[in-house]
């Protein structure tokens, strides 16, 4: 890659910086009480926003999840809609069937209820309700919404994507095989509900990956270059907050007190990556859930701490800093550096997280590493930009072929 592209991209990165300044980085109004769902209950009816949309899917439903809220909706006649026909890595179907129930409903609000995949869901069809001429596709990238949506509330099942604090929608089409977000400041939610009683039902493994996204989120925000002192703060918040809990909440999942904790640092992870942005381990993380449905918090979890590694000296110094944060104390910022990302490796053994994506064949490779080099630049402000051979070699240690 020459130094002229570097440049570019690190001018527009520049640009987008001090474009971030004039922007309404407002923070969803969180809602934190055993009686959440009647608060939230009587905030719809005293806010007349009824009927209802919620967007789930139907593990959700098989598992009661939903009963309590359906339950308060229902005393305080609250009329409401269930989609449940949101899949992991939503898809632009979803968000359009989503969107018509809305429509022909009459509907005033929207309740994403579930892991990332639901809330994303839920925000995509706020932004094609405010935006009913511009496609899914139209939208795709930075800032295309550009209009208030209606309420948005986010209820989370999983401590990982804290995708209730942040801008973005993502979206997959089956059809191009793409995954990519819809970032916009409007899809923000208004409120968001923390009930840690909602995630004691998560699968273990569930537990493990979406709090190694947590992670993934907080460690891409703070080493890259678009942080804030803000950003910063929560990025740090988080990372110490899953390095003390998430194991916990993996081997005691009644533990209500890890549960509350992993929460809040999904939380502070999805302000802290909203605005610094992530990198490199999404944007490859993107592909393999577009070609081969690869659920996200498990892409990211085997695959940052490769990314980490090949960064080398870029990183050393933020990641010693985390390394002295989380108690890592080697001497020498290069060996406490590799001793955060020794430790990232053992979080992953330790909850049966695979150290490989396993696929069929090197077939889509190629078209894998042009996705990915287009997610990430020039836009990520990553510690390192990286070329389409870097990203191959990459690929090539991440990947097992069965």
């Amino acid at each position: 890659m020459n130094i002229m592209y570097r440049l570019m991209a690190r001018t527009i990165q520049l640009m987008y910086r001090i474009a971030a300044h004039f922007l309404d980085w407002r923070k969803p109004e969180l809602i934190i009480s055993e009686d959440s769902m009647a608060i939230l209950a009587k905030l719809l009816k005293d806010k007349n926003l009824r009927p209802v949309l919620i967007v789930t899917d139907k593990k959700i439903m098989a598992m009661g999840l939903l009963d309590h809220l359906l339950n308060q909706l229902k005393k305080k006649e609250i009329a409401y809609i269930i989609f449940d026909e949101t899949v992991p890595n939503p898809t632009i179907e979803n968000i359009e069937v989503a969107r018509k129930r809305y429509i022909e409903n009459e509907c005033k609000a929207i309740i994403g209820f579930g892991g990332g995949s639901a809330i994303d869901c839920a925000k995509g069809v706020g932004a094609r309700i405010a935006r009913p001429k511009k496609s899914i596709p139209q939208m795709k990238g930075q800032l295309k919404v550009g209009k208030k949506t209606p309420p948005i509330i986010a209820i989370p099942t999983t401590a990982g994507t804290g995708s209730e604090a942040t801008l973005a929608a993502v979206v997959t089409n089956p059809k191009t095989q793409e995954k990519y977000a819809i970032n916009d400041v409007h899809l923000i939610p208004s409120y968001a509900i923390h009930d840690p009683l909602l995630t004691v039902k998560l699968p273990a493994q569930l537990t493990a990956t979406t709090g190694m996204d947590a992670l993934t989120h907080a460690v891409e925000a703070y080493i890259g270059k678009s942080n804030t002192k803000e950003t910063k703060k929560y990025a740090i918040k988080a990372v110490k907050l899953i390095f003390e809990h998430l194991e916990e909440a993996y081997f005691n999942p009644s533990n209500m007190e890890a549960r509350s904790k992993m929460l809040k640092a999904s939380y502070y992870a999805g302000l802290a990556f909203t605005r610094a942005y992530v990198g490199n381990v999404h944007a490859i993380a993107h592909t393999f859930g577009g070609f081969y449905n690869v659920p996200h918090g498990l892409a990211n979890a085997i695959i940052l701490p490769y990314v980490l590694t090949y960064y080398g000296k870029k990183v050393d110094k933020q990641l010693s800093e985390l390394a002295d944060l989380v108690d890592i104390r080697p001497q020498g910022k290069q060996k406490k550096s590799q001793a955060f990302i020794e430790e990232i490796k053992k979080m992953n053994t330790r909850m049966k997280i695979a150290n490989k994506i396993e696929i069929d064949s090197k077939e889509q490779i190629a078209n894998m590493v042009e996705r990915a080099y287009q997610e990430a630049n020039p836009l990520y402000p990553v510690p390192k930009i990286l070329s389409k051979k870097d990203f191959t070699n990459l690929y090539n240690q991440i990947i097992k072929i069965k």
